[in-house]
């Protein structure tokens, strides 16, 4: 069972913030920073750079402070005897960065606002959630160095994601990010596994699948909404990725065999 007593998003704190409680909270707290801070760790005070995740285990010391114009946070204060915290491998105490903090920024919004809520599914759905943000700080906290470059290309793919029909080519992407276009392929395809055009590919070729499972668009159509200004290219690069034709998957997914469609079967689409 999960409990909390409080939790909050964007706590805005000025530059002379300071949270010293020497015998720690009787419960969890788990702070994600948006901003630089400092933390009392192993017997000093050290810096650490914005995007940090720390948790304190119960009883534990917690000494942080703003070491900038403004310090903001988001934070849960909790109680839980659930084995993925009581048992997690998070090192109790020491910030480490997070690979993606957005997401966990909207988890914490999503925590906030079930708090508020009064229903019987209340405390089910903030176990999932805490659940979900635990498993992703682990997924942060194996990770080796995360570079101070690594934001601004997650944010760039987001961005990518978002809006696949976007005309992107690499020198716009790159001067989104403020790096030569070199520079950002070698990171991009070091920090995703993929280059960022193949990126692009991928993002519209999974908006076109959407649209050939949910809408009754011609293909040509479909081609324009994902960002292709040539039909038979948008048509040779879906089969490259997918095995088969716009039409072929359109048909599979009537449940249309292709070979009805060669003796005068129509789709009503």
């Amino acid at each position: 069972m999960t409990s909390i007593f409080y939790v909050e998003c964007d706590a805005v704190h000025q530059n002379h913030f300071v949270f010293d409680i020497p015998e720690g909270h009787d419960a969890w707290l788990l702070v994600i920073t948006q901003t630089p801070a400092q933390f009392w760790v192993d017997g000093q005070l050290k810096e650490y750079p914005a995007h940090c995740a720390v948790l304190f285990k119960p009883y534990q010391k917690i000494y942080y402070r703003a070491c900038s114009e403004r310090y903001i946070n988001d934070w849960i204060r909790f109680e839980s005897d659930e084995p993925f915290v009581t048992d997690t491998s998070l090192p109790p105490g020491t910030p480490f960065p997070l690979d993606d903090p957005e997401y966990c920024h909207k988890l914490f919004q999503l925590l906030v606002a079930e708090h508020s809520f009064q229903n019987d599914y209340r405390e089910s759905s903030i176990n999932c959630l805490l659940r979900t943000l635990f498993n992703k700080l682990l997924e942060s906290c194996v990770q080796e160095d995360i570079s101070p470059q690594h934001y601004p290309l997650l944010k760039l793919r987001t961005a990518i994601h978002n809006h696949p029909s976007h005309p992107w080519t690499i020198s716009e992407m790159a001067k989104i990010i403020n790096v030569s276009p070199g520079y950002l392929q070698l990171m991009y395809k070091k920090s995703f596994g993929l280059s960022c055009m193949e990126d692009v590919i991928h993002s519209r070729i999974r908006l076109a699948k959407e649209y050939l499972r949910h809408h009754l668009y011609t293909v040509a159509e479909i081609a324009d909404r994902c960002g292709y200004r040539n039909v038979e290219h948008f048509c040779r690069q879906f089969k490259q990725m997918t095995g088969s034709s716009p039409k072929q998957f359109h048909k599979r997914r009537e449940g249309i065999p292709a070979d009805l469609t060669e003796l005068g079967y129509k789709s009503h689409s």
